[in-house]
């Protein structure tokens, strides 16, 4: 579970729109708040902060948020990189209840027997390739887990696969993606590589869209709608 609490103090925001760019040439994220429906609150905090908990918290770590004289249980909803410097450049949180159930995506991770570092296929020279990375879950924001594993010892054989279904899922925890998803499945090096070939060179392990997304973002545009919202 998420038990390391995370902190975030971040000051009220009067710049919006394109000028927020000098902001960031000062060392400073702009940053909004969406309250339940509520106006939403404009803010601004200091880059090594707010980047530190965007790294800590990613989108599925609660934040406790205090913005001038209010405070905040809220997680990340989205963050924009600036594609030339890869700096964040925006950031946005959803206010959440505490006591209420929501969804976020929380990554998948292999869990080895002690000692191990590798499936037992990868050991005996097979390939394992990776075709999830995240699911999607519903807990309350106390209750959401930093991760997920599966047994990857049950690697073993060619075709051997493991499926959300096999995800060790914590007490108060619910998984809304599809329990039948492969996660990770068993090939013989050669018969990938002869495949890759047939293809052109362009069968290879998919890059998250949502990753993309983020790095493609314009920071420079008006981010007025999105505040707003």
């Amino acid at each position: 579970m998420s038990q390391d609490s995370i902190s975030l103090t971040l000051e009220p925001r009067e710049v919006t729109g394109k000028q927020v760019k000098h902001l960031r040439k000062a060392g400073t994220v702009p940053a909004v708040i969406h309250d339940h429906g509520r106006t939403s609150v404009i803010v601004q905090g200091n880059y090594a902060a707010v980047f530190k908990v965007w790294q800590q918290a990613g989108k599925h770590h609660p934040v406790d948020v205090k913005a001038g004289d209010k405070s905040f249980t809220a997680l990340i909803k989205s963050a924009e990189f600036d594609p030339k410097k890869h700096q964040l450049a925006h950031i946005v949180f959803n206010a959440v209840n505490v006591n209420e159930e929501v969804e976020a995506e929380i990554p998948i991770h292999p869990r080895f027997d002690e000692g191990n570092e590798a499936t037992p296929a990868e050991r005996a020279g097979l390939l394992v390739l990776s075709q999830l990375e995240a699911v999607l879950v519903k807990a309350t924001p106390r209750n959401l887990p930093d991760a997920l594993y599966y047994d990857a010892e049950k690697l073993v054989e060619i075709g051997d696969h493991a499926t959300v279904g096999d995800l060790l899922v914590p007490e108060g925890v619910s998984i809304e993606t599809d329990l039948k998803h492969t996660i990770a499945t068993v090939f013989e090096p050669g018969a990938m590589q002869a495949a890759n070939e047939a293809a052109g060179g362009t069968v290879e392990e998919e890059v998250p869209e949502e990753v993309a997304t983020e790095e493609e973002a314009e920071p420079d545009q008006d981010t007025a709608p999105e505040e707003t919202k």
